[in-house]
């Protein structure tokens, strides 16, 4: 029986470089992850760390040139035993709610079909209570995407509130439970 695959989506969210230690865990728990990021993300963390621990190659840019004949965002979407997208900012959550397929991640999540997707939000208390945010949630909630409910904490910002990335070891749990 071949690994169970992983979609790991990662976003421009200062805690981005939460996303080296989930795609880690998970590559040692004998599941392939293929990480897929935002150019937000990249801004935050080098795509070759996320490369180096999961021992594939990174997507960034739907536009890339491959050398075979390839339609990589339905692929990868066909690769998927699940989808986790951890960050998840506040932009993706909203693009995913309107159905917006611009960049890599939100185009392959547009063509993922029959698996769990999880979405991690992280971001400002203020952004992720916002009633906008609040309604794309319940949106993306009515057609079955799940969420794994941010923490309240000290944020980046320097604001105490709902809005910190869950904590790794729960994100792992609940992976773990889906597959």
């Amino acid at each position: 029986m071949s690994a169970k695959t992983v979609l790991l989506g990662v976003t421009g969210s200062i805690a981005a470089y939460k996303a080296a230690d989930i795609a880690n865990i998970l590559t040692k728990s004998g599941y392939a992850v293929r990480v897929i990021m935002t150019k937000a993300a990249t801004e935050f963390i080098a795509p070759l760390t996320l490369q180096t621990l999961t021992k594939n190659k990174v997507y960034t840019d739907i536009f890339e040139r491959v050398a075979y004949e390839d339609v990589r965002h339905i692929s990868l979407a066909k690769q998927a035993d699940l989808c986790l997208i951890a960050p998840a900012t506040a932009n993706i959550i909203g693009k995913l709610s309107a159905g917006i397929a611009d960049d890599m991640l939100s185009t392959v999540l547009m063509a993922v079909s029959g698996v769990p997707v999880l979405i991690c939000p992280a971001m400002n208390a203020a952004m992720y209570e916002n009633p906008i945010t609040r309604r794309n949630i319940e949106t993306l909630k009515s057609v079955g995407y799940c969420f794994i409910e941010p923490k309240e904490s000290l944020l980046a910002c320097g604001d105490l509130g709902k809005g910190a990335l869950a904590d790794v070891e729960t994100i792992i749990a609940e992976v773990k439970g889906y597959l």
